[in-house]
């Protein structure tokens, strides 16, 4: 969501917190966890997942049924106060009162500074402990786009908000959602996007490559400029996502203790389920019933089918500012 939004252990790790003390708030284990895990996920596969994901800031909110949870920063915003440490993580931890809502997810300055993921817990966000850290990968990827230089003046620059401070024209904008030829055509895309990516062909990726132009010609500008910052940011976040979940099944051992957890699943499992989910959203794209959602799977398809063509495309992202164009390659 936006980004305004879905190694062998050695001994044993234990990421129980100490029992807090005066006037600190102590942070439940299975969340200790899942931090501790998702921050040491990043930390041994995103520069084989993206080259250069390294670089992202990486402060994270946890937000709880009474308080919140601030990971990652070297300095705290006004207000906030230390918090129990969790074990293997280093620097502080600083909590206050809760603001955002339990069940919040998102990637965004919260504090005017650099882009916060702001998150509820696993519960929470209706989500298995692997699959809460998998999410912590994708607003991660938010972290990425969003640090990036000119970034904010860029999504200025595509005069979209229509007076709209508040950053809420991301979610609300009023795509053709409900134009009965915009989602045929989508639908139809959708389709052909799912069997271009299950059936690699260059026969395919070209003639798919050709009708998302003349879809795109079809739109109006602003709607243009607005489905690609969608497709650009939500899009390849998916997509991301589902690399990390591959890559981690390859190559990332969890620690016992994450492995323990009661909701924990295989990597493997999640990056088949993430797979399929995209290529059957597309199956089924309705885009009236969908709306904006359906811009995650489709963005992320358009990602896998770059693949195919077995360029580095990820290398010119930052220079497709919104997918504004790629060549006869790319979007």
């Amino acid at each position: 969501m936006v980004s305004i939004r879905k190694a062998p252990l050695i001994g044993c790790l234990v990421f129980l917190a100490a029992a807090p003390a005066a006037g600190q708030v102590g942070i439940a284990p299975e969340d200790g966890l899942r931090v501790a895990e998702a921050i040491r996920l990043a930390e041994q596969i995103q520069e084989r997942v993206w080259p250069g994901w390294s670089a992202a800031p990486f402060e994270l909110l946890l937000v709880t049924a009474d308080h919140e949870f601030l990971f990652g920063a070297k300095v705290p915003p006004s207000g906030w106060t230390p918090a129990d440490s969790v074990a293997r993580l280093s620097g502080r931890v600083w909590q206050r009162p809760r603001v955002f809502s339990p069940a919040f997810l998102a990637t965004f300055p919260a504090f005017g500074r650099s882009p916060v993921i702001i998150i509820g817990r696993a519960e929470a966000t209706e989500k298995t402990s692997t699959a809460w850290v998998l999410t912590v990968m994708h607003e991660h990827f938010h972290q990425l786009q969003m640090s990036r230089p000119g970034y904010f003046d860029a999504v200025n620059a595509l005069d979209l908000s229509r007076g709209d401070t508040s950053g809420m024209w991301m979610l609300n904008y009023a795509f053709p959602y409900d134009s009965v030829p915009v989602a045929r055509a989508m639908a139809a895309l959708a389709l052909e996007l799912a069997d271009a990516v299950e059936q690699p062909s260059a026969a395919r990726r070209e003639a798919f490559w050709r009708d998302y132009r003349h879809f795109l010609d079809s739109l109006g500008e602003t709607d243009r400029r607005y489905l690609r910052l969608q497709l650009w940011q939500e899009g390849v976040a998916r997509y991301v996502e589902l690399r990390a979940a591959e890559i981690a099944a390859r190559e990332f051992v969890p620690s016992r203790e994450f492995s323990a957890l009661q909701d924990y699943e295989a990597f493997g499992i999640l990056a088949q389920r993430l797979r399929d989910g995209i290529l059957s959203e597309l199956r089924a794209a309705n885009l009236p019933v969908q709306r904006r959602v359906l811009f995650y799977p489709f963005g992320a398809g358009l990602a896998l089918l770059l693949d195919q063509s077995g360029a580095r495309w990820n290398s010119a992202y930052f220079d497709w500012t919104f997918l504004a164009g790629a060549g006869s390659s790319g979007p």
